[in-house]
């Protein structure tokens, strides 16, 4: 099997390590199906799209519709790779698979409205599928609504012309969507269980995401919730595009 490419840009090790782990964990993949790139170190290298079976592109501290000018170089720089390439993957109607970020930088690449109407905080929503959605190979399998952890300060407020909706939530009408047939975008994270959600709460309590002396009740509260259905669509996604 070709493997499939992580393009992550957590600066924080232990955070960058954790989703690494929870890819593979939920894609099934060993290390050596799941290579990675951490984009946030070093430039993008040049990419022969044929030795990967898909690209999957994790959640990212970088927020796509803030002022360019408090955007650090190194977000302009990811910024730059990840549009151009999208430039490609887009035309080749290339696997490629977005989490969090994915809907910031596909949906920017394909004309969405991406702003801070509809952020959500760290915590578990309850997600509905559309009819679109329930047809979804890539979400086959999932029942129509299920729970999901989020936590994003900017979303999709307007759809790309091109974009078909997959899933949304009451607090964010955009959850999911499609373009073409083979690039996909959350805005949930599919690869997060309560403890994975614990474990970045945790690191980034001093990051100015949350008040640090929340932290404790954000881990609580997740606890509260088993999430299993979202990571369906790694294992789907996986064994719709390994080749």
């Amino acid at each position: 099997m070709k493997p499939f490419l992580l393009l992550a840009s957590r600066a924080e090790d232990a955070a960058a390590e954790d989703e690494y782990a929870a890819y593979l964990r939920y894609g099934g993949l060993e290390p050596s199906g799941l290579r990675r790139v951490r984009l946030e170190a070093a430039p993008l290298p040049e990419l022969d799209l044929s030795a990967y079976s898909g690209i999957i592109v994790g959640g990212s501290p970088f927020t796509s519709s803030d002022p360019p000018e408090h955007k650090s170089p190194a977000q302009h720089r990811v910024e730059r790779e990840l549009a151009g390439l999208l430039d490609e993957l887009v035309a080749l109607d290339f696997p490629f698979l977005g989490a969090c970020y994915g809907v910031g930088t596909l949906g920017t690449h394909q004309g969405a409205v991406i702003d801070r109407t509809y952020g959500e905080p760290l915590g578990a929503a309850e997600i509905e599928l559309t009819d679109a959605g329930l047809e979804d190979p890539v979400l086959g399998g999932m029942p129509r609504r299920f729970t999901a952890f989020t936590g994003h300060k900017e979303a999709c407020s307007v759809l790309p012309p091109q974009a078909v909706l997959l899933a949304r939530s009451a607090a964010c009408p955009v959850q999911m969507f499609r373009i073409r047939q083979n690039l996909y975008a959350t805005q949930f994270h599919p690869e997060l269980d309560a403890e994975g959600l614990c474990t970045r709460i945790d690191i980034y309590r001093h990051a100015g995401y949350f008040p640090p002396e929340s932290a404790e009740d954000l881990m609580d509260n997740a606890r509260r919730f088993t999430v299993t259905e979202p990571m369906n669509i790694l294992k789907n996604f996986v064994a719709r595009y390994a080749t």
